[in-house]
């Protein structure tokens, strides 16, 4: 699938840091046929002597090059980087964009008919080889850059398919969900406080059991609502926790905050 391929990743960012790193990790793309452009000189610097990569701060030279184009620049600056790719890009690239917010229309409007965009909405475990990654093709990508964009981002956790449609709402769970998650850390880290434990001690407590939470809930083939059962015997502790998450209408806070999001990350395609 990637047998000669050479991949440009327009921003050098953390993100796009990750993104080098995973595919030579994980031995799909050797560190020499990966290119990676910043502005920042201090940054394609460590790139190049930690990763070992091309660096360069000229995008068009760049894109010139690659088979498959990352684009990890921030949503303010994606019509300003088309503008400058836009002469190097042709149909035979993969066009894969991380940018919150921008539908493949808006960067296939920019650089032309038939140009091939895979949409991609990661979040930030991608940084620990944990993300989660939605991919949505855009009206001319093959089945093949939809594969092989799922490849790269399986490389730093996992990928799921979605219609484009369903991106906003991806957002607002997995995009957004680490610091939905991080809050109820922090929340939690505060409470073993105030009921007696130190603070590193209440920390390693917490993460520890969010992480083996999660990870339960992932190997094993009963739903979430059965492993809650699991570990709350009738009038014990965790049913008195529970009872109290429960009447403070933990779920419905939960939904608003997805919602919110979601309803945000809709405002942020149309520029408002």
């Amino acid at each position: 699938m990637f047998k000669g391929k050479k991949v440009t990743i327009i921003g050098g960012g953390k993100m796009g840091g990750i993104l080098a790193q995973g595919l030579i990790q994980h031995k799909i793309i050797p560190a020499g046929d990966i290119y990676v452009t910043d502005i920042d000189a201090a940054r394609r610097r460590y790139l190049q002597s930690s990763l070992k990569i091309k660096t360069s701060s000229d995008n068009k030279q760049a894109v010139s090059e690659a088979d498959i184009v990352i684009l990890a620049v921030k949503p303010q600056n994606m019509a300003e980087t088309l503008e400058e790719i836009k002469s190097s890009v042709d149909k035979f690239k993969v066009v894969i964009s991380i940018a919150a917010g921008i539908t493949t229309k808006f960067i296939e409007t920019r650089l032309g008919k038939g140009i091939r965009v895979v949409r991609v909405m990661p979040n930030t475990p991608a940084l620990v080889g944990e993300g989660t990654a939605a991919v949505a093709a855009g009206r001319h990508a093959k089945a093949n850059d939809v594969r092989i964009t799922r490849a790269i981002f399986n490389a730093v956790g996992i990928s799921v398919e979605v219609r484009e449609q369903l991106m906003d709402a991806v957002t607002g769970l997995s995009g957004s969900g680490p610091a939905y998650f991080f809050l109820m850390i922090e929340a939690l880290i505060e409470a073993g406080v105030k009921t007696g434990l130190s603070k590193d001690l209440a920390k390693k407590l917490a993460t520890q059991t969010m992480l083996g939470a999660a990870r339960l809930c992932i190997e094993s083939d009963k739903e979430p609502a059965e492993l809650r059962a699991m570990v709350t015997s009738p009038n014990g502790t965790t049913f008195a926790g529970l009872k109290v998450m429960e009447e403070k209408n933990v779920r419905g806070i939960m939904a608003a905050a997805v919602k919110a999001a979601t309803r945000r990350s809709k405002e942020l395609a149309k520029g408002k």
